[in-house]
């Protein structure tokens, strides 16, 4: 599966966040840059160590406009289970179907353990005000994913 293409539109959705309201990508055109950060499962040591990041730099990313959503094959029953455990500060959006992975082309086949299985590849996405894709990051540590993402911010302006 490919990524969407950098500098046309990123996909639109409508998807429920860990309160059960649903976030459609295009209210925030015109307004937010918006960061979405694909992770396969809520509350693994992974997923944790990504998110916690995200949560301790949020204080920078408002300072820039930055809208974050992270975004799981996880049941919206799920979500509000992580963020309390982990005092997240940003929303959590549930894609149960995977059909948003698919179309940002981060849903495929995976290896872990031996086996092969279709799986939710950890990518991340960065949105400008207007809409479009601007940087799509796949290869990096979950560990420094935060750091990762304010580099790329600050490369991109923003």
């Amino acid at each position: 599966m490919a990524h969407p293409k950098i500098g046309n539109l990123a996909p639109n959705f409508k998807l429920q966040d860990q309160d059960g309201n649903i976030v459609e990508l295009k209210q925030f055109k015109g307004k937010n840059p918006v960061v979405l950060f694909f992770y396969p499962k809520a509350m693994t040591p992974g997923c944790t160590t990504q998110a916690c990041g995200i949560r301790d730099t949020k204080a920078e990313l408002e300072k820039r406009g930055v809208v974050v959503f992270g975004i799981s094959p996880d049941a919206v029953a799920r979500l509000p289970k992580f963020i309390e455990k982990h005092d997240l500060n940003f929303s959590l959006l549930s894609d149960e179907d995977h059909a948003v992975a698919e179309k940002y082309g981060c849903w495929g086949m995976k290896k872990f353990m031996g086996k092969e299985f279709m799986g939710l590849i950890r990518t991340s996405f960065i949105i400008g005000k207007d809409g479009k894709l601007v940087k799509v990051m796949d290869k990096f540590k979950t560990k420094t994913h935060h750091e990762d993402l304010l580099a790329e911010l600050d490369a991109l302006g923003i």
